[in-house]
């Protein structure tokens, strides 16, 4: 099984980088700049840091199920869900921000059986790179269900 780089790498002081310019320029113009990630679209997710309990936002892909939104939670490590999934399941509702300027309050909860990989497929198609970043890992990648709030 290939290993993602280590978050220490080059590769990963980058991605920080492009995460903080994917955030100022998605907010300066709603969404028209930094509202895709090699085509697929983003928003802007807030969260509470549970150990230090400052406010964050992450900006993720994320895949439309009416009237839910899907994002998945492929970064973070192999043997564990990235910060932002722990910060988002401690929280009974949240904030995002889509293109356009909308904003939504969601719930957020696990998708799990058909109705995960019926998900799973679908953000796959639109991010072909969850299929390759599943290699990375034997832990299950989770599927996250935004639902209205």
């Amino acid at each position: 099984m290939p290993k993602p780089p280590p978050s220490s790498s080059p590769f990963w002081k980058v991605f920080e980088v492009f995460t903080r310019a994917n955030l100022y320029a998605f907010r300066a113009t709603k969404g028209r700049l930094g509202g895709k990630i090699m085509g697929a679209p983003v928003l802007l997710l807030h969260h509470v840091g549970r150990k230090s309990g400052k406010p964050r936002v992450s900006p993720l892909i994320y895949t439309p199920d009416e009237p839910n939104l899907v994002v998945v939670a492929s970064k973070g490590g192999v043997d564990r869900h990235p910060a932002w999934f722990h910060n988002l399941m401690a929280m009974g509702t949240t904030e995002v921000e889509l293109p356009g300027g909308e904003r939504r309050r969601v719930r957020p909860r696990v998708a799990e059986g058909e109705e995960r990989e019926r998900l799973w497929a679908k953000a796959v198609a639109v991010y072909k790179p969850y299929a390759e970043y599943q290699t990375y890992t034997e832990r299950q990648i989770p599927v996250v269900v935004l639902e209205p709030a």
